[in-house]
C-alpha cells in the first residue's frame, strides 16, 4: 500500500510538473489506470446537526461525522483516512476515479475540518457528504452519506451552539 501511494505522489509530481494545467495533469493521471485509496469496511459519514427535511436560516452551522476511518488533512498519506467534501445540490456526482474538483457545488475541507459556518440563498437545496483520500479522491467503495434535502428560510429560528 506504502509503495502504491509512493508511487501516485510521485506522478502527481511529475505530471505537475509537465501538464500545462490541472485539467490535463487529471487527464493524465486516469490515464496511468490509478485509482482511489480503499476505504475502511463499514466505514461511514454523516451530518450531525442536520437532518433530511430540516428548515434552517439563510446562515447555519453544518457538523460532520466519519465513522470507521479517520480525518488527516490533504496531501497526508495515512491508511485509512481521509477528508471531509460538502456537495451542494449536485445532480450529477463526479467522476469517483479522479480527485473531486473545488467548486462552489464541492467544497472541500482538505485541512481536516469537520464543521463549517455555510449561508445558502433562501429555498430548497441538498446536501451530501463524500469522505475523500489524500489527493481529493473519493475512496473505494465511496463512503459517502445519503444526500438530505433542506429548506432554507428567512423565518426559521436561529440555531444553537451544536447546529440543533
Amino acid at each position: 500500500m506504502k509503495i502504491r501511494h509512493l508511487i501516485l505522489s510521485l506522478l502527481l509530481l511529475m505530471l505537475g510538473a509537465t501538464a500545462g494545467s490541472a485539467e490535463e495533469a487529471t487527464d493524465k493521471l486516469s490515464a496511468t489506470g490509478i485509482h482511489s485509496s480503499p476505504s475502511s469496511e463499514g466505514a461511514s459519514v454523516t451530518f450531525k446537526t442536520l437532518q433530511d427535511g430540516d428548515i434552517v436560516p439563510p446562515t447555519f452551522t453544518v457538523k460532520f461525522l466519519v465513522s470507521g476511518m479517520g480525518i488527516a488533512p490533504a496531501g497526508s498519506m495515512i491508511d485509512n483516512t481521509g477528508h471531509h467534501h460538502l456537495l451542494i445540490d449536485v445532480t450529477e456526482m463526479p467522476d469517483m476515479n479522479l480527485p473531486l474538483p473545488a467548486t462552489d457545488q464541492i467544497r472541500h475541507f482538505g485541512k481536516g475540518q469537520t464543521e463549517v459556518e455555510l449561508t445558502l440563498s433562501l429555498g430548497g437545496h441538498t446536501l451530501q457528504l463524500l469522505f475523500a483520500d489524500y489527493v481529493h479522491t473519493p475512496h473505494d467503495p465511496p463512503v459517502m452519506s445519503a444526500k438530505i434535502a433542506i429548506t432554507v428560510s428567512a423565518d426559521a429560528p436561529p440555531r444553537s451552539e451544536n447546529g440543533e
